[in-house]
């Protein structure tokens, strides 16, 4: 046999291999949006939804943290909501496709006004080791499969009064 055993192998690895980094992030299906805000039959609730690519990598998993953060009235600078707004790390599937996930957050009621957007942080693993992460805030103009209130509902923040 000649070098081309060598190369056909090669090749055929490339051609099967996980997505880059760089592809998951610029990928159209990388998104965060707002889509529940505060609907007559959730009070006082954002719902966050992301969307993240697969990376083609069968032993890998697909996992989404949702958060919330008001913007400074003052400064219009982000920053966390401190208590209740934080779903930690949840496995949304298998790696092999793009996957939709998201979480709804309820408030009580304060008299106050505050403006909110959620923050998704994008994570796939494989075994235990984080191959990569990508956060995203919210933007509208994205479509969720489940969730949406009222449906179609998509948004960069939420203002709860």
């Amino acid at each position: 046999m000649g070098p081309a055993h060598l190369i056909a192998p090669a090749l055929l690895a490339a051609a099967f291999a996980p997505a880059s980094m760089h592809a998951l992030e610029h990928s159209r299906s990388l998104w965060a949006t707002v889509d529940v805000c505060s609907p007559k039959d959730q009070p006082n609730t954002i719902g966050v939804r992301g969307s993240m690519p697969g990376d083609g990598h069968p032993s890998d998993t697909l996992y989404m943290r949702f958060r919330v953060q008001y913007q400074e009235p003052s400064s219009h600078k982000w920053a966390d909501v401190a208590h209740g707004a934080d779903s930690g790390f949840l496995k949304v599937g298998a790696a092999q496709t793009a996957r939709q996930a998201g979480r709804s957050f309820q408030f009580a009621g304060s008299g106050q006004s505050f403006t909110l957007r959620g923050y998704v942080t994008f994570q796939w693993r494989r075994g235990g080791a984080v191959m990569g992460t990508i956060s995203r805030p919210t933007e509208g103009g994205h479509t969720s499969l489940a969730g949406a209130d009222p449906k179609g509902y998509s948004a960069a923040s939420c203002r709860l009064s």
